[in-house]
């Protein structure tokens, strides 16, 4: 009777380390657009945005799509997306001369809300809490760009002079994902990369900025910190690696439940670098890249990968039940849990 129990909880215990089969259905193929720019409402509306100008939308969990690119701006790289309702989105792009476009109409109409056509910009993510979005830049004169709305990017001011994020040498932002920049609402959170990987802790409030050395893949202008997602002031990862080298997995997955203070590696890292990541639930996690796709389910510290597709950017609808995934070859795929 003992070596038949003990057999028994032997292969409890295994399957219960078996993932459940995930389904990655593909929504849009070979649109001539590279896509980083995601965003969700709710449960059926998202959004992306792209090279060439490119944005669209899908108000029926991306089984039909409308393409709504802004006139005049077909050679912009709109690297980063916000929306607020079906109709209500601001796009970003990257590059010089930097844009901020802005849409209440659900495409129709795009109104130029802010733009910077200094030869050295060079936006690369945007984050929204409530109202308040904010923009991070690479560095200009050792410091980091920083740009502020609080109407839900109808207007935006440059604060980059208001509170130094200064910049080590050689150190940079990437505009891979949109995701090294996180707002919440008494704290700014964002990732770099470059020669050095360092992470801001911003509290406009408390007119504070701590800086911390993030111990991930750096020291070269293709790899660092290229995302990063918390779930408190406290707990939180990052994800990186160094793109051109997309399949080595030696240090690209870092957690911290200080709040970046410090950093340390899980057990099992995922499969290569990694430009996204996200928390689905506390315990449960999605990290995606151009070499593939990890999921893990014990808050970080194990990973498994379940597709090798290449992907750019993760998005999830509000009941938490779809992911999004956009890549390089204007593929948009879901992931249904």
């Amino acid at each position: 009777m003992m070596v038949k129990y003990f057999a028994t909880t032997i292969v409890l215990a295994f399957t219960s380390l078996i993932a459940p089969a995930q389904t990655f259905i593909p929504l849009t193929t070979n649109i001539p657009a590279s896509f980083r720019g995601l965003d969700t409402y709710k449960n059926d509306v998202v959004w992306v945005s792209g090279s060439n100008g490119t944005v669209g939308y899908s108000t029926n969990a991306g089984i039909d799509w409308t393409w709504v690119n802004p006139v005049g701006y077909e050679k912009f790289d709109f690297r980063d997306i916000a929306i607020f309702s079906k109709k209500d989105a601001v796009i970003m792009s990257s590059g010089s001369p930097a844009v901020i476009l802005r849409t209440t109409d659900a495409g129709k109409t795009w109104k130029e809300v802010y733009k910077d056509e200094r030869s050295s910009i060079f936006l690369d993510a945007m984050d929204f809490y409530g109202n308040t979005g904010y923009i991070v830049g690479d560095p200009i004169d050792g410091s980091f760009q920083l740009l502020k709305s609080t109407d839900k990017g109808k207007s935006w001011i440059d604060v980059s002079n208001d509170f130094m994020l200064y910049a080590e040498e050689g150190e940079a932002a990437f505009a891979a994902s949109g995701s090294n920049i996180q707002a919440f609402k008494d704290f700014v959170l964002i990732g770099t990369g470059g020669a050095f990987s360092g992470f801001f802790y911003y509290s406009p409030k408390k007119l504070k900025i701590d800086k911390y050395e993030c111990p991930i893949w750096y020291g070269n202008n293709s790899s660092g910190i290229f995302a990063i997602d918390f779930l408190d002031d406290k707990t939180g990862i990052a994800v990186g690696g160094n793109y051109m080298l997309d399949q080595d997995n030696r240090n690209n997955v870092l957690l911290t439940y200080d709040g970046g203070k410090n950093w340390s590696k899980p057990e099992t890292p995922v499969l290569g670098y990694r430009s996204d990541v996200m928390y689905l639930t506390k315990n449960k996690l999605f990290a995606t890249g151009t070499s593939g796709t990890d999921i893990s389910y014990d808050g970080g510290k194990n990973w498994t990968n379940i597709s090798k597709e290449s992907f750019n950017t993760l998005g999830k609808s509000t009941d938490n039940k779809t992911v999004y995934l956009t890549g390089s070859n204007g593929n948009v795929f879901k992931l249904e849990l």
